[in-house]
């Protein structure tokens, strides 16, 4: 079992410090510039003779906004993804383009067909990358394990699990349930699996009966399992750093699904013009080329108590932030008016794409109006009451600001009880 001593579950503070190491490359104005060409090319065909209930609810699908979980996203994307290689595959083709009786329609064809293996390249890609979370997670919980017969359980518990998914995802396909359906169901057991690593966490459900077996199994362990998935917890800040892209991916290949479902329907009526065939080529290249990134796999599941304590105090003192021109500096004003008190500041510089420094000095000024600087940087011992000011000095800069968050207090003297020093000597 490898040792947790000293470590904590991640917290979304760190995740935050973590992510800022691996900025997403924000999507190109295409993506939605695309997903609205698209629509716009599906409003035509709606025009062209009235949908169908089916196809009313895919309408609505399009236009609804895409779930707020990032892995509900990836389902959605793989449901999607599979719906238009169903779409893009020869049986499935309107008769009259099977046919290609025209160089257009031949054309299409070959089109058609290299779009297909776009799709199919990224449902690897797609499956790879859920795969490899899936275990890597799993496998976290077991390095943490004790190495006896618990862990063995819970490995066992977990394969028969998965033998009793697939067997239902066999059971629904055999029964002609379409990809929507198997999809449901796959997103069901996706929920199913976290509510049994929330069980493990906190020892309930099908692991009821390992409670009075639980020592020795690391209390972090439990509590990362237990909160992974919170509303709150740490994933949201992937959300909120990495889900507005995804987002927008999850529209565009909605509207990709729902523009080659429409036009197969009417293809007799109203072939795809080059035009509308040039569009859909830009986007499938737009989304089919986003399906890259390894940063959540970077993402590490334990950090130290002293790293997380010391995010965790700079997210909850309430720093104040300043924005400091170049050339310029930001004075704080503090007046003492008790003596022995303390002066205690804190402060950071906002991270950037860049490296920077800022300058940092503290003075005061007596009753007489003469000023002394203090150094070194330290927290300092007041011995009369004073008027303290601190500076950050940005005035070398010639080009960069600097975003500074701060923190400064006046903490004045601990008073004991009267009789405290008599109490302790009896």
């Amino acid at each position: 079992m490898a040792s947790t001593e000293g470590l904590v579950p991640i917290t979304r503070s760190f995740l935050a410090s973590f992510y800022d190491k691996y900025p997403f490359q924000p999507l190109s104005d295409d993506a939605s510039r695309l997903s609205s060409q698209i629509r716009s090319m599906v409003s035509d065909l709606c025009n062209d003779s009235p949908l169908t209930q089916g196809e009313t609810l895919l309408v609505k699908e399009v236009d609804s906004p895409p779930p707020h979980k990032i892995d509900e996203n990836m389902w959605k994307n793989r449901e999607q993804i599979e719906e238009i290689i169903f779409l893009l595959e020869r049986s499935h083709w309107p008769p009259l383009l099977q046919q290609q009786s025209t160089p257009e329609d031949t054309e299409l064809a070959l089109v058609l067909g290299h779009l297909k293996d776009k799709f199919q390249n990224t449902m690897k890609i797609l499956l790879a990358f859920q795969s490899k979370n899936s275990e890597t997670i799993f496998n976290t919980v077991l390095t943490y394990m004790p190495q006896d017969f618990r862990g063995t359980l819970i490995r066992q518990q977990r394969e028969r699990s998965e033998r009793n998914k697939q067997a239902e995802v066999d059971a629904l396909v055999n029964a002609g349930g379409s990809i929507r359906d198997r999809y449901a169901l796959l997103w069901n057991q996706q929920m199913e699996r976290r509510r049994q690593l929330a069980q493990l966490g906190s020892a309930t459900g099908v692991y009821k009966t390992l409670v009075k077996y639980l020592v020795g199994v690391p209390q972090v362990l439990l509590d990362f399992i237990r909160q992974l998935n919170d509303d709150e917890g740490p994933m949201e800040e992937q959300r909120q750093r990495y889900g507005p892209p995804l987002y927008s991916l999850t529209t565009l290949a909605r509207s990709i699904r729902l523009f080659l479902f429409l036009s197969w329907r009417r293809f007799e009526a109203r072939k795809l013009t080059k035009q509308q065939l040039t569009v859909l080529e830009q986007a499938v290249d737009v989304y089919t080329s986003e399906f890259q990134s390894e940063v959540f796999a970077n993402s590490p599941f334990f950090i130290s108590a002293e790293e997380a304590g010391a995010l965790e105090s700079r997210k909850n003192d309430e720093h104040k932030e300043i924005s400091i021109p170049a050339g310029k500096t930001h004075e704080v004003s503090l007046m003492v008016e008790s003596i022995n008190s303390y002066i205690a500041w804190d402060f950071f510089l906002a991270p950037g794409k860049m490296n920077v420094d800022i300058g940092f000095s503290m003075e005061y000024t007596n009753a007489s109006g003469d000023k002394q600087l203090i150094l070194p940087y330290r927290r300092y011992e007041s011995d009369q009451v004073r008027n303290y000011k601190l500076i950050w000095d940005n005035s070398y800069s010639t080009f960069f600001k600097k975003v500074l968050r701060y923190k400064v207090d006046c903490i004045p003297p601990v008073v004991e009880p009267a009789g405290a020093a008599t109490d302790i000597k009896g």
